[in-house]
């Protein structure tokens, strides 16, 4: 999903500091898959020429965390983007289904943060 972006033209940094990430049961995995993927298409439609720095971090006990951050860009852009605009509202619903939870909106450094907590069982 990362490449694909980069491929793509976006900037993204990603930080996995727990090294080895096929670990996490399936369905961990495929949650923060989808936080992932909202993410990056959500800076993509909404900053298109900012970088993104994306984490991910955790282990067995203590859950994984994922996080994607890029500035805000300047202005809005003149063009409407397309999009049903219930990415979050989904996402917001699925991580809580699966008993995690999700923050996201501005933060005082002038980004936007999308971050992710799914338990993840030891």
């Amino acid at each position: 999903l990362v490449q694909e972006s980069v491929d793509a033209g976006m900037r993204v940094t990603p930080a996995y500091p727990v090294g080895d990430l096929a670990a996490p049961p399936g369905d961990v995995g495929r949650h923060a898959y989808r936080v992932v993927q909202e993410g990056l298409t959500n800076a993509r439609k909404h900053a298109p020429r900012s970088a993104v720095a994306l984490t991910v971090d955790g282990g067995p006990g203590e859950g994984l965390t994922v996080e994607v951050r890029n500035a805000l860009p300047a202005e809005r852009a003149a063009v409407a983007i397309p999009g049903a605009g219930a990415g979050l509202a989904g996402l917001d619903e699925r991580v809580a289904l699966a008993g995690g939870r999700v923050q996201h909106g501005r933060t005082d450094e002038g980004d936007y943060r999308l971050s992710a907590w799914l338990p993840w069982s030891a």
